[in-house]
């Protein structure tokens, strides 16, 4: 079975690593700009990285749930995949909004196309494997023949 999930798990530890990543940038930016916890507010530069981290950190769920959905039910490689384009994206959309809020937008833009690719190989693989076990009919065969 880990042959069936290990670029998954490996995708899984990147992406976790740059959630690390991402909040080590908000305390750097705290200490640098003197904000103390639970204040959220300051500087617009240390706000930019604040809602980088925040934004990124409330679709981080959804990316891991898509991200193994399409894995298990459709392709592991091409999910993985298609992780690795999605936390490249973030990297860049977290790099761009520390920079300027209009930095943001093309690689913001990027990620959601990426998830929503995800959300769609992982649609059509559920959609495979009901119509597979339940109703006995192999779509991929009938595609092919």
């Amino acid at each position: 079975m880990l042959d069936q999930i290990h670029w998954l798990a490996a995708v899984t530890v990147v992406g976790v690593l740059e959630q690390a990543y991402f909040f080590l940038q908000v305390i750097y930016a705290r200490r640098l700009f003197g904000i103390s916890p639970p204040k959220i507010s300051g500087p617009p530069e240390f706000e930019r990285i604040f809602r980088a981290q925040v934004n990124s950190s409330e679709y981080f769920p959804i990316f891991l749930a898509l991200l193994w959905q399409a894995g298990l039910f459709f392709h592991q490689g091409l999910a993985a995949a298609l992780g690795l384009l999605y936390l490249c994206a973030r990297y860049c959309y977290f790099k761009g909004y520390k920079a300027s809020s209009s930095e943001r937008l093309a690689p913001i833009y990027f990620s959601a196309g990426v998830l929503w690719i995800l959300i769609a190989v992982s649609a059509l693989g559920i959609l495979h494997f009901f119509l597979f076990h339940y109703v006995g009919l192999n779509v991929l065969q009938l595609l092919t023949a």
